[in-house]
């Protein structure tokens, strides 16, 4: 299991935030960064386009080309980047960080995450102290759980965290299919492609394809009954 190894996850070059992770010695030490990462750089300014019926708060910066669609509402502190996306109806709450030409979509919400260039929760997805790396995409309904049912300190490999919310760890050019579920502390490497329906936990290693298989019966129908 690769827990301390960003590159085993990401390539950062091209992300604007990288300083991010420079103290990190676990791939989910960023989480304890975040708050004071966004409050040290944050540069209140609204440079894409809020759309009427959309709500922006004050402490929150928006990139060129970016778009807050109606009904959607930032709340921040967050830093948005270019040409990205706040669909109808997205709920945007503290600490979020996001690349360029992000897509947080219809009924989404997300909070305390990073989204790397070109990530995706496009549709009714749930995204808590996580980070999707470049290029991820999530299948509608997807949610990244990141608080255990007792609310108790998560330990990895006996490693204790000091963390009580770790959602997922989702690597470069990943896609989780519709409507799946992870675990708190669910660790995914680059290319791995998840058919819907499932329940991730633990770790799962790159170039992978998660297959679930589920029986189909298909009965005929009596009209007399």
């Amino acid at each position: 299991m690769e827990i301390e190894k960003l590159s085993y996850y990401f390539d950062l070059k091209d992300f604007k935030h990288k300083d991010l992770f420079e103290s990190s010695c676990y791939v989910f030490d960023f989480l304890k960064t975040l708050p004071d990462y966004i409050k040290n750089n944050l540069r209140h300014g609204i440079h894409g386009e809020v759309m009427k019926g959309a709500y922006v708060g004050d402490n929150v910066f928006l990139g060129k080309g970016s778009v807050v669609q109606p009904g959607a509402w930032i709340h921040g502190p967050a830093i948005i980047g270019e040409n990205c996306q706040i669909r109808h109806g997205a709920y945007v709450g503290a600490n979020t960080l996001a690349g360029d030409r992000v897509i947080i979509g219809h009924a989404s919400e997300v909070s305390n995450s990073v989204f790397l260039n070109d990530s995706r929760a496009p549709h009714f997805a749930f995204v808590g102290h996580s980070i999707l790396g470049n290029r991820v995409n999530l299948g509608a309904g997807t949610k990244l759980s990141n608080l255990k049912v007792m609310a108790t300190e998560i330990e990895i490999k006996g490693i204790k965290t000091g963390l009580t919310k770790i959602g997922a760890i989702i690597g470069d050019d990943s896609s989780l299919g519709c409507n799946t579920v992870t675990q708190p502390a669910t660790f995914v490497g680059k290319k791995v492609f998840g058919y819907p329906n499932m329940l991730l936990r633990g770790f799962v290693s790159s170039n992978t394809v998660l297959k679930l298989r589920q029986n189909q019966e298909e009965v005929p129908f009596d009209e007399s009954k």
